[in-house]
C-alpha cells in the first residue's frame, strides 16, 4: 500500500450550498459561462464545460434563503476554475466585469495568472490560468518557486475576443 495518491486524480467537481437557486445558476450559467446540464426541481441544479455531467452542483437543501458564512469562521476558501489558455481567461474575466463582479485581487503566482472575487452567495471564486511546467520558476535546487506578483489586469483584458 502507498501513501501516494494517485498522479491522474483530479477534482471533479464541487458542490456548493447556495441561498437562492435561480440567482446561483444565472451567475455560473450568464457570468462564469457554464451550461446546465440538469436542473432537480427548486432544489439543485448541476452545471457543466463542455458538456460533461457536471463541474458544479449547485443545492439549497441546507441552505435555502440562508446568510454566507461569517469571516473567519472554516469552510470552503474559494473554488478554483482553470481555463485552457490567457485569451480563455481574459474571456472569462471580461465577463465578471461585465456583469459588475467586485474584483476582490489578482495575483500572477509564477506558475499562474489568477484573479479573485465571490459568487452571489459570499463562495469564493478563482478564476486562473497555469503556465507550461517548463516556465514555472524555481530556484537553483529546482523546487518550485511560486510568488504572489501584482497581475496586470489590462494587459490580460487587450486579450479578450
Amino acid at each position: 500500500m502507498t501513501n501516494k495518491t494517485h498522479p491522474e486524480t483530479r477534482i471533479g467537481h464541487v458542490h456548493l450550498k447556495v441561498s437562492d437557486l435561480d440567482r446561483a445558476i444565472a451567475f455560473y450559467r450568464d457570468v462564469m459561462g457554464f451550461d446546465v446540464q440538469q436542473r432537480y426541481g427548486q432544489q439543485a441544479a448541476f452545471l457543466s464545460a463542455g458538456g460533461y455531467h457536471h463541474h458544479i452542483g449547485l443545492n439549497t437543501w441546507e441552505s435555502l434563503g440562508g446568510t454566507p458564512p461569517a469571516p473567519h469562521h472554516t469552510g470552503l476558501y474559494h473554488v478554483a476554475f482553470l481555463y485552457p489558455d490567457r485569451a480563455a481567461l481574459a474571456d472569462a474575466f471580461a465577463r465578471a466585469l461585465k456583469a459588475g463582479v467586485e474584483i476582490e485581487g489578482a495575483a500572477d503566482h509564477g506558475v499562474s495568472e489568477a484573479i479573485y472575487f465571490r459568487d452571489p452567495d459570499g463562495n469564493g471564486i478563482e478564476i486562473y490560468r497555469d503556465r507550461d511546467q517548463a516556465d514555472w520558476p524555481r530556484d537553483a535546487n529546482g523546487d518550485l518557486k511560486m510568488m504572489n506578483a501584482p497581475l496586470d489586469l489590462q494587459a490580460l483584458l487587450a486579450e479578450a475576443a
